[in-house]
């Protein structure tokens, strides 16, 4: 008699549950973002300027110089303690950019994130960044976000995909509050954190970005996240032709930047990683260069400039108050090294602060030599800032769609899509072409894990039992002695019953039962959950009797279903 296995899996929650806990992951999103840039403002204030306040703009430059003179040079190392402390005791996964091992338990680990990763992130990352490491407040708050829609899921039984949902849910939700770009942060969410688009999964994605996106304007304002200068379409300018082929070096610019950073920070990684010592001196001595740094930009430029998130510099890019190519593009220089010592010596906070800094400082570097080729250029040398800081998103990340718009939430002008969606294009590509993996993928892929990197439709969920079974089976009774227990001669699979109840499949199969209309997905999710050698379709709505049996599915049929529509994604 052969084993006859049923499936554990959780029942789907309905979509109305679904969307109530949307709002739950939303709220979370939203007041996260807000507790953590208060964090990042305690720990700032307190180690640069020596006073306990939680008010701090990102976007306006720290007073200089600080009270403690040079010794401002220690304020990073101070911060590397505390952050290699909190990583090693409590959760190694803190450790890094946060959106890698979000990704890896959303295709790796069934959705699981442990709870203690939201507090230990939210910690480290406020020491990271608000004693000046050049990282990202986004990748911790994706983190934060994702965990709780992790914990949600595990703590309330569902199927894996929905846990999934509100693990992109809380990483949109992330996103959403903190550069107030509520589709931008859903559209994050959609192309690197959800295994498939779908109507069901795209609903609590965006009720939890709207949410997060409510909250943040209440507690941060409405304002976006960074005040652009308007930017004109100067279509009867004799320049204005130039600016597309310029835009197209523009753009393969960006790419070999956006390939040059993601792979310089594994190797500065590695190279940590061979040096002697422990953690803690690694990372002691990684933020003790880029406090040198900060020092002599403070002394030798008036400002900080590297330092944390580098919005102010940002800014300066985007207000035409920054505008030496020679001086922008030593930024550029020092903010890479910075963010490699900074992420490669165990820092905990993410890439897209970093990637916007060097996309504006390369955009607005490009465009201040077009304004003095031709000073009465009527178009804001910021519309190569904005067009830079997007190609580096989408060429570091491989989130095209999220670096396109993002930065038109940021700047709300239309003007600004054309330049935007060409540099976003044709960066992605020319690291694509260098670097395959991504930002994120290719620290997955350094441990084995490969992921895929941006939207894909889901071929898997599209196509049904019906279509990859077999026919070719033949029934037998229990007490029937003239059916062999070896596979027939004609390879077909004899389904063993008693009366009109199917006890199993000979020759030995485990199996499981599923209909006609049943996706590949959850057909492929029923055999792996139950470790069954094959599954046995049953009409729609019938009862599973031996009188419905329809067809058998094997492991090699469903390869061979998915290899006739593979050239789709070839």
């Amino acid at each position: 008699m052969t084993n006859l296995v049923d499936s554990t899996t959780p029942k789907p929650l309905s979509i109305w549950i679904m969307a109530l806990l949307a709002v739950a992951v939303g709220l979370i999103g939203g007041f996260g973002a807000v507790i953590f840039r208060g964090m990042i403002a305690i720990v700032h204030n307190l180690l640069f300027l020596g006073t306990f306040s939680y008010q701090y703009d990102a976007n306006i430059h720290t007073p200089t110089p600080s009270p403690w003179g040079a010794w401002i040079i220690l304020v990073p190392v101070l911060g590397a303690v505390g952050v290699a402390f909190l990583v090693k005791t409590f959760a190694p996964e803190a450790k890094g950019h946060g959106v890698p091992e979000v990704m890896d338990a959303v295709y790796y680990g069934k959705g699981a994130i442990r709870p203690v990763v939201a507090a230990v992130k939210s910690c480290a990352s406020a020491l990271s960044i608000g004693s000046g490491g050049s990282v990202g407040r986004e990748g911790p708050i994706i983190q934060i976000g994702a965990a709780f829609g992790s914990s949600l899921g595990q703590l309330i039984p569902m199927p894996t995909h929905q846990r999934v949902t509100l693990i992109a849910a809380g990483g949109g939700a992330g996103i959403a509050a903190t550069f107030n770009t509520p589709i931008g942060g859903g559209l994050f969410a959609m192309e690197l954190m959800m295994t498939s688009i779908r109507a069901k999964s795209v609903l609590p994605v965006f009720i939890a970005t709207a949410v997060a996106t409510w909250i943040g304007r209440e507690f941060l304002g409405m304002n976006p996240a960074f005040d652009v200068p308007t930017i004109q379409h100067p279509s009867g300018h004799p320049l204005f032709w130039a600016m597309f082929p310029l835009l197209v070096v523009f753009g393969i610019v960006i790419g070999l930047a956006s390939a040059l950073f993601v792979r310089s920070i594994y190797w500065t990684e590695d190279l940590f990683d061979k040096m002697p010592g422990n953690y803690y001196t690694r990372h002691m001595l990684g933020m003790l260069t880029v406090g040198v740094i900060m020092w002599l930009l403070m002394n030798q430029a008036g400002h900080y400039y590297i330092q944390g998130v580098g919005y102010a510099t940002v800014q300066d890019v985007l207000q035409n108050t920054l505008e030496a190519p020679g001086f922008l593009l030593l930024l550029v220089a020092l903010k890479l090294v910075a963010t490699n010592l900074t992420l490669g010596s165990g820092a905990s906070g993410g890439v897209f602060s970093p990637s916007l800094f060097i996309g504006a400082c390369l955009g607005g570097c490009l465009g201040t030599i077009v304004r003095w080729i031709d000073p009465g250029f009527p178009v804001e040398p910021s519309i190569f800032a904005v067009a830079g800081m997007a190609g580096m998103i989408g060429g570091t990340t491989g989130a095209v769609a999220t670096g396109s718009i993002m930065m038109f939430e940021m700047t709300r002008d239309l003007d600004a899509v054309v330049p935007i969606l060409l540099t976003v294009g044709i960066a992605w590509t020319v690291r694509k072409r260098i670097s395959s993996p991504s930002i994120y993928t290719l620290k997955l892929l350094r441990r084995g894990h490969n992921v895929p990197e941006g939207l894909m439709s889901d071929m898997p969920a599209a196509l049904t039992a019906k279509q990859a079974m077999t026919t070719e089976f033949s029934t037998t009774t229990a007490n029937d002695d003239s059916v062999p227990t070896e596979a027939a001669p004609d390879g077909t699979f004899v389904v063993q019953c008693e009366g009109n109840t199917v006890r199993g499949v000979q020759p030995g199969k485990s199996c499981v039962f599923v209909e006609e209309s049943s996706s590949l997905t959850n057909v492929l999710a029923d055999l792996d959950d139950t470790g069954a050698d094959v599954a046995l379709v049953f009409r729609d709505g019938s009862e599973h009797a031996a009188d419905d049996v329809v067809g058998v599915i094997t492991h090699d049929l469903i390869a061979r279903t998915l290899g006739r529509s593979a050239t789709l994604y070839r």
